[in-house]
């Protein structure tokens, strides 16, 4: 079978997000929900393979030009499979047909596979947000186009 990469909605988002152990703090519909509540667009992707979820990624609008990709994730059955490469490939194609020019993201130091994909597909350091530990650190990426 092969995966199916669509819109998705937030409850599924949370099916994946509940299976990811590196997520500290788990989110939930209400604390997704409220975080799009204001925002003029927004996009959820979610990639499922016979009917398991397997990833998702949520962005929205920061202003006319600039889309953010605010938070994503893959299960771990589905590590390595490039399941996180497709859905940041649809993101970008979304992204540039909407008429976006720039795509900004943010990490931590702790999600090392989550940076290398992003400096792999073009993303350039913006800026470093030294936190304590250092691990917590979050680096700004952005990605033209």
């Amino acid at each position: 079978m092969s995966i199916v990469y669509r819109e998705g909605s937030l409850e599924e988002c949370i099916q994946v997000v509940e299976q990811i152990t590196e997520f500290s703090h788990k989110e939930t519909v209400q604390t997704l929900a409220a975080r799009l509540e204001d925002k003029t667009e927004s996009l959820i992707l979610v990639a499922e393979e016979s009917g398991t979820l397997l990833g998702f990624k949520i962005g929205y609008q920061l202003d006319e030009l600039t889309f953010y990709s605010w938070f994503g994730g893959v299960s771990h059955a589905a590590r390595n499979k490039g399941v996180a490469q497709k859905l940041l490939d649809k993101q970008e194609e979304w992204v540039a047909y909407q008429g976006y020019k720039q795509l900004k993201v943010k990490s931590r130091n702790e999600f090392p596979a989550m940076l290398r994909l992003l400096l792999r597909n073009g993303y350039m350091i913006e800026k470093f947000e030294e936190r304590e530990p250092l691990i917590e650190s979050r680096v700004h990426l952005l990605k033209q186009f």
